[in-house]
């Protein structure tokens, strides 16, 4: 059975959960993102639980083709804008502990109406980032 170790930050310490279920905590670094490639294989089959704050919306639209992707706030006002086929779907989280699960192959971005916090569960693997993503069809 594994240690139980010292409680941490989700704000400045990632958790890395392998293919076995394997949790690791990770520091945020300013090298965090290009050492989550390089000591993860790319990021094959992990997925990364972070959590971040934003006083603007999003600059980019994401999309994550390798799994579900699930959002939850935790204070503030956002609202997760998703590409689907039929056209974009918008929802809004505002109370803490709301969540919108992004499906695979979702093109999506935010909108940040009041100053957020929000946790994400990420299959990191394969994940693209883009300022004009396809046109929904």
């Amino acid at each position: 059975m594994r240690q139980a170790q010292d409680p941490a930050n989700l704000k400045s310490t990632y958790i890395v959960i392998d293919q076995s279920h394997k949790a690791d905590s990770i520091s945020v670094t300013n090298s965090f993102w290009s050492d989550l490639d390089r000591d993860y294989g790319d990021f094959k089959g992990n997925t990364l639980l972070a959590a971040f704050e934003f006083t603007a919306d999003w600059s980019t639209w994401e999309v994550h083709p390798n799994g579900d992707e699930i959002v939850c706030i935790m204070s503030g006002d956002a609202e997760m804008i998703l590409r689907l086929p039929g056209g974009d779907r918008h929802v809004r989280l505002t109370h803490p502990g709301t969540f919108v699960v992004v499906p695979k192959g979702t093109w999506h971005t935010a909108r940040i109406h009041a100053p957020t916090s929000m946790i994400f569960f990420t299959p990191g693997e394969g994940t693209r980032n883009s300022e004009a993503p396809p046109e929904s069809g």
